[in-house]
């Protein structure tokens, strides 16, 4: 969440829900200004919408067509709330319509269709449109926190999402088309659960930071 480079234009996630939408605003206003050809995607959750900067940020990207990709990822539950619940508008991608944001809304589990409706969007934002807007429907399979009981949906209902793992069902469509096997699978996934193993290890067995380091990279230093 409190990532943050700069170098590779990623310009930090945020602890303030719907908090970095206006960041992006105003970064793609800065594109357009210094006409760079920059595009900006800005990427939040359902539990986002109901914030009134989702609403300013929208307004203020089209009335500027600015070069904004504002990405949805739908998991259905902000925190423990059903988006059913709190939206008079489940279906999200139907809002930017209110900015005349050209929206669509995409299955999110579905890694190929995601590929292809983003492909469109930056398109669009390329071409110097203004902004596109993309809802995709996805799952949280497990709670918002470790203190997250949960109560609000059925394991019935998480099964269910399980089915459509993203992740399973590229690999099957990957098998189906010949590109990889069963065991090239298996082994690229080692790998993967190798690598993170090894990430863990070396953090718990990396030394407590002093408390001086509390205030590093915190003020800037002064002249």
């Amino acid at each position: 969440m409190h990532l943050f480079d700069p170098k590779r234009g990623f310009m930090g996630g945020y602890a303030i829900v719907g908090g970095h939408m206006p960041v992006a605003v105003g970064l793609a206003l800065a594109s357009s200004y210094l006409k760079n050809g920059r595009i900006v995607l800005n990427i939040f959750g359902d539990g986002a919408v109901n914030q009134g900067e989702f609403h300013e940020s929208l307004n203020l990207a089209s009335v500027w067509k600015l070069p904004v990709f504002f990405l949805c990822e739908n998991n259905l539950y902000g925190m423990g709330t059903d988006v059913r619940r709190v939206s008079a508008e489940p279906e999200i991608h139907k809002r930017a319509c209110a900015y005349n944001i050209p929206a669509e809304r995409v299955d999110g589990m579905d890694l190929l269709a995601v590929r292809e409706a983003a492909r469109r969007a930056v398109e669009w934002v390329r071409r110097g449109k203004g902004p596109y807007f993309l809802e995709a429907v996805t799952y949280r399979f497990r709670g918002h926190s470790m203190a997250d009981p949960e109560f609000y949906r059925d394991k019935e209902e998480v099964q269910r999402w399980k089915e459509q793992d993203p992740v399973v069902r590229f690999q099957r469509h990957l098998e189906d088309e010949g590109l990889i096997s069963e065991e090239d699978a298996n082994s690229l996934q080692e790998e993967a659960e190798a690598a993170i193993d090894e990430a863990v290890r070396f953090a718990e067995e990396s030394p407590e930071p002093p408390l001086e380091a509390l205030y590093e990279d915190v003020y800037k230093e002064g002249n």
